[in-house]
């Protein structure tokens, strides 16, 4: 029986839909359940496509732009008026520390705000029609209209800032949308739809739901009147969901990687350590542009190891809710059980540990560092997900940026140097979307572009990119008499 500590949470589908289940929600520090929630089967499902078709079929029912710019801005005052309660829904089912998920929860405002200011920058284009005979007397232009019902399946890590990157740009667009949650993480999903409801969007426009099974949340995905996909989450399934999609329908994935970093000979091993500490373990390691792969010149790879390994010891785990905490939980027991063997493979074939390297609890991981791993071993070609950060001495740069770049994934990298000419030559060469110069791979603005390549993902996030893939280009072409 369900208390005010541990409430029951109805779907955000916008019609009469009979729950199929409940989901246990569970605080990942202590496993103490926190809420429940609906579950729905392929009837809940289908109410929810049904609605969302609706919306883009009526087109004079559309939201005008200066009406969804409207409600995207009161979302975001709403939301400033309720950062310290959304940090700790974040820190009690993410796992997040409070001071981080504060952070996620004034990022989630400001990109309500940026959103907001999309529709009026996305004016079209005049076509010319003057280049040829053919196009005489002829006058063209474009517009653009919402892509059509858009579906976002999100991930565990950032339990409401990936919800926005995923749903407000729909908003802006003015796609109806369809939003399933982590089964882990579904909580501050819920209630960022009824921010936005409580801001004046009518509840056909942006639905919420959990799924009783992968089936369940295949069928919803796959759809044929899903115009577009945004997933986040492992690459096994967005792959496979992908090669699912009706015909016509688009779709951006963003999975992981093993970041690497490049680290210069000469570089002030004091000022990069903690930087590097900061991104490969914040929110311990469960970010898909971590700090995982660290190549540093051989002259200073132990030195900087042996820093890092410093940096690493001094930072609290503990449970998310306190504000001393610096590393809180993996998300299930079982990720501390993956990471704990992924480490020991390591040391079995060589690497050598330098703090770390065992479980604290059911649920917590100490920060780890491993000096020099083998090449072939899982924490070298796969992503980590977990707090650890390996270190690897070269001894020419050629050689580093091959290592860098041998996984079938690639995402964000960074490089520490003094020399411009080193930077520049490393960016160059480095496979990935983006090169930090000075900064950890898990450097992020939500405006920037933000794009998996390879195995890593599809298309491209961030606010304007996301807004731009959920819109379609219409051309008129205008024959005078």
């Amino acid at each position: 029986m369900n208390d005010d500590r541990n409430p029951h949470h109805r779907h955000r589908i916008a019609a009469e839909v009979r729950a199929a289940g409940s989901l246990e929600v569970l605080n990942p520090f202590n496993l103490h359940p926190i809420a429940t929630v609906d579950t729905v089967d392929l009837e809940g499902v289908e109410r929810a496509l049904a609605v969302a078709d609706a919306c883009y079929r009526q087109r004079d029912g559309w939201l005008p732009d200066f009406e969804r710019m409207a409600i995207l801005r009161r979302a975001a005052e709403l939301m400033t008026t309720r950062i310290d309660e959304l940090a700790l829904l974040i820190a009690r089912e993410g796992g997040k520390p409070l001071t981080d998920a504060r952070v996620e929860a004034e990022r989630a405002v400001d990109g309500l705000r940026c959103c907001a200011e999309l529709p009026r920058h996305s004016g079209g284009r005049e076509v010319p029609m003057q280049a040829t005979a053919a196009g005489a007397g002829r006058w063209a232009f474009s517009t653009h209209e919402p892509i059509g019902p858009v579906v976002a399946v999100s991930a565990f890590n950032h339990p409401l800032n990936l919800i926005v990157h995923q749903v407000a740009p729909a908003v802006a667009a003015g796609c109806p949308v369809i939003v399933k949650p982590a089964e882990d993480t579904p909580l501050s999903c819920l209630q960022f739809i009824d921010l936005l409801r409580e801001a004046g969007l009518p509840p056909a426009w942006a639905q919420a739901l959990v799924t009783d099974s992968p089936a369940t949340a295949e069928a919803l995905a796959t759809d044929p009147r899903v115009a577009f996909l945004s997933f986040i989450g492992s690459a096994r399934v967005g792959w496979h969901l992908r090669s699912r999609l009706a015909p016509g329908a688009r779709c951006a994935l963003e999975h992981g990687g093993a970041a690497p970093v490049l680290v210069d000979r000469g570089v002030d091993l004091q000022q990069v350590a903690p930087l590097l500490a900061k991104g490969g373990l914040y929110h311990a390691g469960q970010v898909c542009v971590s700090v995982q792969r660290v190549y540093v010149h051989q002259d200073q790879a132990l030195s900087l190891a042996q820093a890092l390994a410093e940096a690493a010891a001094g930072m609290q785990v503990d449970d998310p809710i306190l504000a001393e905490t610096a590393i809180g939980p993996l998300i299930r027991p079982a990720e501390v059980e993956r990471v704990d063997q992924w480490v020991r493979e390591a040391l079995g074939q060589g690497a050598t540990l330098l703090c770390g390297g065992e479980p604290l609890s059911q649920t917590c991981y100490m920060p780890t560092v491993l000096f020099d791993p083998p090449a072939t071993a899982k924490v070298s070609t796969q992503e980590l997900f977990g707090p650890v950060i390996c270190v690897y001495p070269y001894a020419e740069i050629d050689a580093a940026i091959a290592a860098a770049n041998a996984l079938p994934f690639a995402f964000q990298a960074a490089v520490f140097t003094r020399e411009l000419a080193f930077a520049r030559n490393a960016a160059d060469r480095l496979a990935a979307s983006a090169v930090m110069i000075n900064d950890h791979t898990a450097f992020r603005t939500d405006w920037m572009p933000f794009a998996g390549l390879r195995q890593s993902g599809l298309g491209t996030g961030g606010m304007p990119y996301t807004f731009e893939d959920m819109r379609i280009e219409k051309l008129v072409v205008w024959r005078a008499d």
